[in-house]
């Protein structure tokens, strides 16, 4: 199986709500490279867990991917509606896991355009 396989089937998983999937693809020494949320496995996991991202629609617009990164794209909705952000996060893997990620996301500027 593809990474790019793997990733979609836990982006599948998460968008319909399984927060759970994120301790199955990521490894334990992950490091997140986002400023704005926490760096280590655990607290990482904990934080999406319990922020908007569990709740929002995710609207994945493209996936790139080579041996070993993905780049997906994706609108971001949360519950109360609005054109939410436009998010680009970059996933590198390990073998079958992720062992890093950097996010940029911006507000997306009319519904459906990211």
């Amino acid at each position: 199986m593809s990474i790019k396989d793997i990733f979609l089937a836990a982006f599948g998983r998460f968008a319909a709500g399984d927060v759970e999937v994120l301790r199955e693809v990521i490894r334990e020494d992950f490091v997140n490279h986002d400023p704005d949320s926490p760096r280590e496995r655990d607290a990482w996991i904990e934080y999406v867990a319990n922020g908007p991202i569990a709740t929002s629609t995710l609207d994945l617009k493209r996936v790139i991917a080579d041996d070993e990164f993905v780049v997906a794209h994706y609108a971001l909705v949360p519950p109360e509606g609005g054109f939410g952000e436009a998010v680009a996060d970059i996933w590198r893997f390990d073998g079958e896991l992720i062992v890093e990620h950097w996010a940029v996301a911006q507000p997306a500027t009319a519904p459906g355009q990211v």
